[in-house]
């Protein structure tokens, strides 16, 4: 093999839009797609504990293709790394809690299956059953989460029917859908402790892809809230090195059901109040005012030190935290705010 072909980037399946007339194909599309080089399925919601407590939780598996070891028939050669990440946000504890792993692909301890959800990693595991519910267990450093997550509303396609432009090239984009307002049970165990009943409601993103930033890009500003009302928000910013707003999208599903996109001129992050991390130093717009169209939305944290260290996994630092959504003064729901590429631009 010449020099030119070891030093050649992998090639990995590209997002191209979806032909006229269609769109994601379900459940196909709830599984892995190993030929494109990054995937996730990402679960955030607020829980309720049975003192009245509120308590925000993040799980999210990746999978990476790395482009190493494709026609290599060895079970050892490593062609996936699949990533967890678990997090609690409880204002009285004063921080986020969370845990990370890392594994390559193999032997049955750690996988992500084509066909429907189903991703583990250890003892890790997101799994998807065939009337639509997931089960989602796992046994991080500090607390334990065993949760069932039930649909109760139609999945949601983000962009031209689940296909997502982030940039300004058709190949900064990822395909990417929603499930809002999934119906969440289970239990949380801290670590020392008995289990505690919780319930809630949890957002769920699945959104894979091989090329998704530009260049110039630095990392994101995004928010996913299951509104009071029944209703759906999403809304992403990708900011470019010098903080200026490359490109951006949202997505506003209201309580009858209609869809509104929204194009990068109608969406903007105007940051509120910022927080420091005293761990990193880096300033996070914690509380922030989105815009879609002509409607104003207020985001606000349930605590502000919702920094999370991915470093030993991801490599990356950035903040991913519960947060509360208003409008006009009153509260209009709850989700999660993500806030990356503000300690260094993110590389995915």
């Amino acid at each position: 093999m010449t020099a030119a072909a070891l030093a050649a980037p992998p090639e990995f399946a590209p997002v191209t839009p979806l032909p006229p007339g269609t769109a994601l194909s379900f459940p196909q599309d709830f599984g892995a797609h190993p030929d494109y080089k990054t995937e996730w399925w990402y679960a955030t919601g607020w829980l309720k504990t049975p003192d009245g407590k509120d308590i925000g939780y993040q799980v999210t598996f990746f999978r990476s293709a790395t482009g190493h070891g494709r026609a290599n028939p060895s079970r050892f050669a490593p062609r996936q790394l699949i990533v967890g990440h678990a997090a609690l946000s409880d204002a009285s504890q004063g921080k986020l809690l969370h845990d990370q792993r890392s594994a390559r692909e193999g032997f049955g301890l750690a996988y992500a299956k084509p066909g429907n959800t189903d991703v583990k990693l250890d003892d890790w595991r997101m799994v998807r059953a065939a009337d639509g519910s997931y089960q989602v267990t796992l046994a991080a450093a500090s607390f334990t989460l065993k949760l069932t997550l039930t649909p109760t509303q139609p999945t949601l396609l983000q962009g031209d029917k689940g296909y997502s432009r982030k940039g300004a090239k058709p190949a900064q984009a990822s395909y990417y859908y929603s499930e809002p307002h999934l119906q969440t049970s289970g239990t949380i165990t801290r670590a020392g402790g008995q289990p505690q009943a919780v319930s809630g409601s949890t957002w769920l993103d699945h959104e894979w892809s091989s090329q998704v930033l530009d260049a110039d890009a630095a990392g994101w500003d995004w928010v996913g809230a299951n509104l009071d009302d029944g209703g759906a928000l999403m809304a992403f910013q990708i900011r470019s090195k010098t903080g200026a707003k490359l490109w951006a999208h949202a997505t506003w599903r209201d309580a009858s059901g209609k869809i509104t996109q929204y194009s990068p001129d109608q969406v903007s992050f105007t940051p509120q109040r910022r927080w420091r991390s005293p761990r990193t130093n880096a300033e996070y717009p914690v509380a922030t005012q989105l815009a879609t169209g002509n409607t104003l939305w207020q985001i606000a944290p349930l605590q502000d030190d919702q920094e999370l260290d991915s470093r030993r996994s991801t490599g990356a630092v950035y903040w991913e935290g519960a947060a509360t959504v208003s409008r006009g003064g009153a509260r209009a729901g709850r989700g999660y705010l993500e806030l990356t590429g503000y300690v260094r631009p993110m590389k995915l």
